[in-house]
C-alpha cells in the first residue's frame, strides 16, 4: 500500500532490509539501461559523523535521453530531477521505500502532456522493488 502525502511524497512499505531494496532498485536500473548517478549513504555519513541513525539511502538516477527533453520543456524540472527513491528504516525497524509523485512533479512543473509518461518511471521501479518476490 502506498501513502501519497499532501507534499508530493509518495511512501511505500518494504519487505527487505534496506541494503537488500537498494540492490533489487540496482538490479531495476541495470536492467532498464537507468543511470545510477548516484547512491548516498546518509546513515553510513552520519555514522562518519559521530551520530547513530536508522539505516537511510538515497538512488538517485536517471536517462538523459528522457530527461532532457522535460527539462527543456520545462525548465524548473530539473530542480526534482534526475529522480531518487529514497530507502529508508524508520525507528521500529520497518523498511519505507519514498519518491516524488510524478503527478505532483506534473502539477509543480506543468510538464507538457506529451511528456508527462517519463515521469512514471520512478513509480514503477519503486513498485518493482517493494513487490519483488525475493525475501531476505
Amino acid at each position: 500500500m502506498a501513502v501519497l502525502a499532501g507534499n508530493g511524497l509518495v511512501t511505500m512499505p518494504v519487505r527487505y532490509s534496506v541494503d537488500r531494496a537498494v540492490e533489487l532498485i540496482e538490479e531495476i536500473l541495470n536492467a532498464k539501461a537507468i543511470k545510477l548517478f548516484a547512491l548516498v549513504d546518509h546513515s553510513g555519513e552520519a555514522a562518519a559523523a559521530g551520530f547513530s541513525m536508522p539505516n537511510a539511502k538515497l538512488l538517485v538516477f536517471g536517462n538523459p535521453k528522457a530527461g532532457t527533453p522535460l527539462m527543456i520543456a520545462a525548465p524548473t524540472l530539473a530542480i526534482d530531477l534526475p529522480m531518487k527513491i529514497l530507502v529508508w528504516e524508520d525507528a521500529e525497524a520497518r523498511v519505507w521505500l519514498t519518491y516524488n509523485s510524478p503527478d505532483y512533479l506534473r502539477t509543480r512543473h506543468n510538464v507538457p502532456v506529451a511528456l508527462i509518461a517519463v515521469l512514471d518511471a520512478v513509480e514503477h521501479i519503486a513498485k518493482a522493488a517493494a513487490e519483488s518476490g525475493d525475501l531476505i
